[in-house]
């Protein structure tokens, strides 16, 4: 097996990280297009993390820092490289990020029908806050 190489997404890369989220990402967000995504780049270059292995696209994670909160979206790994280890090195460079942009917790957003991720997630340390509810709202049609 070839080493994992976890580097930050350029605007080169979206139009890859689109089609593979279509393959290993669970649901759909609104902004799950090309212009979310590169104004998610263009605001912060670091955030949209991807693991690559044999120089192909094996998972992404995207880590947000808004300056007090660190938040995990987007983590996804293609399905024939599952239970690898390649979640687990996502995981570990993004919050070597927060770590180094001064964040002191991170939360991440898990839909609630994916048991595969509520598994990943909480080997990786993380667990629901049952108190909680994420409220949305869209802000364009």
């Amino acid at each position: 097996m070839t080493e994992l190489r976890i580097r930050a997404a350029t605007p080169e890369d979206l139009d890859t990280v689109l089609a593979f989220w279509k393959v290993a990402a669970e649901g759909t967000s609104i902004s799950d297009d090309r212009a979310g995504v590169e104004k998610l780049v263009e605001r912060d270059p670091e955030a949209l993390l991807l693991a690559e292995q044999g120089g192909e696209l094996a998972g992404t994670v995207i880590a947000g820092f808004d300056g007090w909160r660190c938040h995990l979206y987007r983590l996804a790994v293609h399905p024939d490289r599952r239970r690898q280890g390649v979640a687990s090195a996502l995981l570990a460079a993004a919050e070597e990020r927060f770590v180094r942009l001064g964040g002191r917790r991170a939360d991440a957003v898990v839909l609630t029908r994916n048991e595969t991720a509520h598994h990943a997630w909480g080997a990786a340390g993380f667990a629901p806050q049952e108190q909680w509810r994420r409220w949305v709202k869209p802000l364009t049609a």
